[in-house]
């Protein structure tokens, strides 16, 4: 199998050449057939996340040895298991969820596996799906997807679950309130979308580039509002007829972050997704005066996979723009996310392979 791997970080990816590997236990095996490029794919590509105050956590930090296979929005093909799984199983197409805790501890019981303190996730500590093949702890991490688009399937592992997460941590509104969504990038149109979807609150977004501002009015945003111009908080009290009840940030800065506080009035919610990175001074007390809530969302759950895959597909909804690409443009495509360009997502898209088997050489 072919694997695009992190050799060196922040130097492109190289392509290796690795026998197919043969899943053990209750693993599955999944052909790849399309990989989405997220933001966060960035961080791990250079090597670290950035925790503000001059504090960062490496790749190294959380398991992973180079060379390594990115990759976490997956969906493809279980094309061979493990010798204790029903072969019943096999020729599921299915979105990979790659969320997956150590299947032990009361995070992992409690099916909130993203909390687990020693997570297994494929494309951030075992490899991913920048490569032909993927090896899965269990098919139950193989969700199907039904009639909906591979490519949109796919992007429901990270953008779409993560939005989706989000915007259910969200307090009840109702057609005065107003939400504030800061960034709209791939995760930040999902939300958008998903807003729309879920709450009847109005929704204004802010963003730096005119082209996501369009995108995000089109996803059903009332209002989109340009970061860039020095006025982004008079023009978002402006757009509001009333302080809004909530604002999710999808950037996730300290500029970013400090900004959604500054928006909220009494009993606000600020939920911060982005992984971008920095920090900001918090009053204690006037979190408490105010009764403001500040709370993080990172990815959800494999039962939120499960619900979103089902709204999908009963809605019809589309959360963001994806375009297909072939797998070798990896590099020129983790460049253009990098430079702000997409709109919505690029899903990697696998060439035909051989199909011999074999273990892998990883």
């Amino acid at each position: 199998m072919r694997s695009y791997q992190i050799t060196q970080f922040g130097k492109p990816l190289e392509l290796r050449t690795y026998d197919r590997p043969v899943p053990q236990g209750g693993e599955v095996l999944v052909k790849v057939a399309g990989c989405g490029v997220c933001h966060s794919d960035l961080h791990l590509w250079s090597g670290y996340y950035d925790l503000g105050g001059g504090k960062r956590i490496t790749l190294a930090d959380r398991g992973a040895v180079l060379p390594f296979t990115m990759g976490h929005e997956i969906v493809g093909t279980i094309s061979a298991v493990g010798p204790t799984v029903d072969s019943s199983v096999l020729g599921r197409k299915g979105v990979v969820f790659p969320w997956i805790g150590c299947g032990q501890c009361d995070s992992c019981r409690r099916g909130m596996e993203p909390m687990c303190e020693t997570p297994r996730t494929i494309g951030t500590r075992r490899d991913g799906g920048y490569s032909d093949y993927v090896i899965v702890p269990d098919a139950r991490y193989v969700v199907p997807y039904g009639d909906l688009d591979p490519k949109l399937a796919a992007t429901a592992a990270c953008s779409g679950l993560t939005a989706y997460s989000a915007v259910r941590k969200l307090p009840a509104l109702d057609d005065h309130d107003f939400v504030v969504v800061i960034g709209a990038g791939g995760v930040g149109l999902a939300g958008v979308s998903l807003l729309k979807t879920m709450t009847p609150a109005k929704i204004v977004v802010i963003d730096i580039s005119e082209a996501k501002r369009k995108a995000a009015l089109e996803a059903g945003a009332s209002v989109a509002i340009d970061s860039g111009d020095g006025q982004a908080v008079s023009s978002i009290k402006a757009a509001c007829t009333r302080t809004p009840r909530a604002v999710i940030d999808f950037v996730g800065m300290g500029m970013t972050a400090q900004m959604g506080m500054d928006l909220l009035g009494r009993g606000g919610h600020l939920i911060v997704v982005g992984l971008y990175g920095g920090e900001i001074a918090v009053s204690v007390s006037s979190l408490a005066m105010r009764n403001i809530t500040l709370q993080g969302s990172n990815v959800g759950t494999l039962q939120e996979l499960c619900d979103l895959i089902e709204l999908l597909r009963e809605t019809g909804l589309r959360p963001i723009p994806v375009q297909g690409r072939p797998m070798d443009a990896v590099n020129s495509a983790l460049l253009e996310v990098a430079q702000g360009q997409t709109i919505g997502r690029i899903v990697l898209e696998p060439s035909a392979t051989p199909e011999a088997v074999g273990r892998s050489s990883s």
